[in-house]
């Protein structure tokens, strides 16, 4: 899964208002940005095969050190921890430890059995990127309904908050295009390198979330007032 990660952290938005959007993106994404740096370390594994499904071109052969549910608990604990260290928002903290835990159930879903509960355990997997087409309707509604969500709760303050938001969102849907109609990629090298680059949308997110603010109910003294004639 990949823009449907995204959508956890766009929507998170709501349950977690004053938390900064990079935060929350980071939460869902969290194990795919520590995927490339170990299998550029040799410590987890991957393989390309040949597939007319272009979900179905990885095979991931050894993660359990990003994806395996234990550490995956593990990691959500820390990032968790170190949110809460610096920001003092409880809520914040709470929603980003669902935020990396949900990248391993959304996982699960759409992944054949190859997901780890820790080292040398048994795989777990659905197997929903078996069905292309189900595969991308379902990411693409997530990503949507996320997006109705963070516009509910936030407006931009000028153009960086617009143009800024709606940027992002369509270089999300571009890549994820690429992912899902395009070839093969090159090599396992190239994998790493093209995923370390998802480092960025956190700054990204960051940037543009600052120029937004919070929708608020209009102030009881700015609402209109009616009055009734001949009372």
């Amino acid at each position: 899964m990949f823009i449907g990660h995204y959508a956890v952290g766009l929507a998170s938005k709501k349950l977690a208002p004053d938390a900064s959007l990079g935060a929350l993106i980071a939460a869902p994404i969290l194990l795919d940005l520590l995927w490339p740096i170990f299998l550029l370390l040799h410590w987890e594994r991957v393989s390309i095969e040949p597939s007319s499904n272009p979900f179905l071109r990885l095979a991931f052969d050894s993660y359990p050190i990003s994806h395996g549910l234990v550490a995956v608990i593990g990691w959500a604990t820390l990032f968790a921890s170190l949110y809460f260290g610096f920001a003092r928002y409880a809520l914040g903290a709470i929603v980003i430890w669902i935020g990396v835990v949900s990248h391993w159930l959304l996982d699960y879903v759409v992944h054949r059995p190859d997901l780890p509960l820790y080292a040398g355990s048994r795989l777990l997997g659905l197997g929903l990127w078996n069905h292309r087409v189900a595969t991308i309707v379902i990411e693409v509604t997530m990503f949507s309904f996320a997006i109705w969500i963070y516009q509910k709760q936030t407006r931009a303050k000028d153009g960086i908050g617009a143009y800024g938001f709606w940027a992002f969102i369509i270089f999300l849907l571009s890549a994820y295009a690429g992912a899902a109609f395009g070839p093969a990629p090159p090599s396992v090298k190239a994998i790493a390198i093209g995923t370390l680059f998802s480092w960025l949308f956190i700054p990204w997110a960051w940037w543009f979330d600052r120029h937004r603010e919070l929708r608020e109910a209009i102030p009881e003294a700015d609402a209109p007032k009616v009055t009734l004639a001949g009372g």
